[in-house]
């Protein structure tokens, strides 16, 4: 098996309204504006895959994990006021799992490698937040409590240097979890 990401095909179709009813857009890839599609997104089905959906355009705001389901008023489940505006397909990985964490910006102070979840970091590491991280391998969520729990932020492989100039200023990152295979 490779250590890289796999393409596969996700599926999901966002509606207008409630209960799956109104004009629908379906997607099967990334969209960084979902507004020339549909003017509002109150109800979305998951077939196929994992997606990040966020309230601002461009993958930016609040975000929040979809797996396969039916989500027929995912904006009162979620407390979402304004809306889907933007959606990320998250690829299939299988292979290693490797992030290494960072108690400062700019992978400054306490340093610590995951290769599994990781439910809080005050607890196993004595670290009081995270503010950088270098994602090796695999796709992670980050959440701003303890056990899973409060807004997240998706991470694919790559150097995240500062969230707070990603926008995610004022969030702390207390759990991290991987996304395994169970998407599909």
């Amino acid at each position: 098996m490779s250590n890289t990401s796999m393409n596969m095909r996700g599926k999901i179709t966002f509606y207008e309204e409630r209960n799956f009813q109104g004009r629908s857009y379906e997607c099967m890839s990334d969209c960084s504006d979902m507004t020339s599609y549909l003017s509002r997104c109150h109800s979305c089905r998951v077939e196929s895959g994992c997606f990040m959906v966020y309230d601002r355009p461009n993958y930016m705001g609040n975000q929040y994990f979809m797996r396969r389901g039916e989500y027929s008023d995912y904006m009162s489940m979620m407390g979402m006021s304004s809306g889907i505006r933007s959606c990320r397909m998250i690829p299939m990985h299988r292979g290693q799992f490797r992030m290494r964490i960072y108690e400062r910006e700019n992978f400054g102070g306490q340093m610590h490698d995951l290769q599994d979840d990781c439910d809080n970091i005050m607890d196993r590491y004595r670290m009081n937040d995270c503010m950088s991280c270098n994602v090796m391998d695999g796709h992670w969520l980050m959440y701003e409590q303890p056990q899973y729990r409060g807004r997240m932020m998706y991470l694919r492989p790559g150097e995240y240097r500062s969230f707070r100039e990603m926008g995610m200023s004022g969030q702390r990152f207390m759990s991290m979890r991987r996304i395994m295979d169970s998407c599909m």
